[in-house]
């Protein structure tokens, strides 16, 4: 994968859904801080939904050998602004693709995680579901004053380990409660983890929360 820097659009991966039934049920994925797509290939895997299908997204700017959604070192606003435009166009272009936004889910880990947040909350149409891990939001007072109405309908999970060395949990619990205090359907989890996934409990967690948004399945929810 090669690109430049502010480079029109994104790089995307597409892993379909392997199971025998037509879902058009999407995850776009998006990385953390020098990480890519790659690093997310192993989920498909761990969650094993086969009615799933996924988008792993490459943020568009070179980072020590891997990739940033903005600049971590110093004014971060212009990138994340810049970044949610070019996932909005994406989510744009797969609603128009045949995968519509009620069906899709938007997931992110660390930078990934405060994307999914400031694009998923912004976005004109409700989602299937909102999955942030080990995140935050620099301005969540901002957010709030400019999400549109549908922002309050979306199913939103925010994880966070009360270990975090990068991102410390006070502050990211904090933010988080304002938006629940805003009227927004966000589920809250800490787990005693670092800056990472908890393992299985914590895939677990997220599994449920995706198969309370996918599609009926037999003997199951209906």
């Amino acid at each position: 994968m090669s690109r430049g820097n502010r480079m029109p659009g994104l790089l995307t991966e597409f892993i379909p859904a392997t199971g025998p039934q037509a879902s058009r049920h999407l995850m776009v994925v998006l990385h953390g801080l020098g990480d890519s797509p790659a690093g997310y290939r192993w989920l498909p895997g761990e969650l094993g939904l086969p009615w799933l299908s996924y988008q792993l997204v490459c943020a568009p700017d070179f980072y020590h050998g891997g990739y940033s959604w903005f600049d971590i070192d110093g004014e971060m606003r212009p990138g994340i602004d810049r970044s949610r435009q070019l996932l909005t166009e994406l989510l744009d272009k797969d609603r128009a693709e045949g995968f519509p936004t009620g069906e899709t889910f938007l997931f992110g880990f660390s930078q990934g995680c405060l994307m999914t947040l400031e694009t998923g909350l912004r976005y004109p149409h409700r989602f299937a579901g909102l999955v942030g891990i080990s995140g935050w939001l620099p301005d969540h007072a901002q957010l709030v004053a400019e999400m549109p109405p549908v922002a309050r309908q979306q199913r939103i999970l925010v994880t966070h380990g009360t270990h975090d060395p990068l991102l410390p949990i006070a502050p990211v619990r904090a933010q988080m409660a304002a938006l629940r205090g805003a009227g927004l359907d966000l589920t809250w989890q800490e787990y005693p983890k670092a800056h990472t996934l908890h393992g299985d409990v914590e895939i677990a967690l997220i599994r449920r929360f995706l198969e309370a948004g996918g599609p009926p399945q037999p003997g199951g929810r209906g």
